[in-house]
């Protein structure tokens, strides 16, 4: 296994404090750059940390990382049923040839806005074809989330995937 990726660097060395409101992981743009980390970096740097507890501070320092979601996509278009938490989810298809999609989101709770990180190192930049490719509960399993989320997040967490996938499935539509 290869060393931590960089942004883990700066978690490791910064430990989260409960008081302190600075973000040590730089803001996450999906939707213009490839500037963050990959679902491997996630599952490496999981792999790192030896308890929950820590892992869910590195959740929530994902969830920071997200660029701020302008209100004016916070609609009930882009809202996500099924969540207890607020969320919202908005999704660009770029139509050169093949649709890809990327995708900017945010929710009212912290760990929360961790796992829609999770979700667009999954998914951000890929064609429409393989977002439907992805078998998220394997993908997702990998983290072994299921095993430490609420029932109510594991649902949240499933009806993030299933608009992800639905906004892939239109952008398939408009294609054709």
């Amino acid at each position: 296994m290869s060393s931590a990726s960089p942004i883990f660097s700066q978690f490791r060395h910064k430990p989260l404090a409960a008081s302190e409101e600075r973000t040590y992981i730089e803001v996450m743009d999906t939707a213009t750059t490839n500037d963050h980390p990959s679902f491997d970096d996630i599952l490496e740097n999981f792999e790192l940390l030896d308890d929950w507890e820590d892992r869910y501070r590195y959740v929530i320092e994902l969830g920071k990382m997200l660029e701020p979601l302008p209100d004016a996509l916070r609609t009930p278009d882009t809202k996500v049923q099924g969540c207890v938490s607020q969320v919202w989810l908005a999704t660009t298809v770029h139509p050169d040839g093949v649709p890809r999609l990327s995708f900017v989101g945010d929710s009212d709770a912290h760990i929360v806005r961790g796992l829609i990180a999770i979700l667009f190192a999954i998914y951000s930049g890929k064609t429409a074809n393989e977002i439907l490719d992805i078998d998220a509960v394997a993908t997702l399993g990998e983290l072994h989330l299921n095993d430490h989320l609420t029932p109510q997040r594991s649902n949240g967490l499933k009806a993030m995937v299933t608009r992800i996938r639905a906004d892939a499935e239109r952008a398939n539509a408009g294609a054709a």
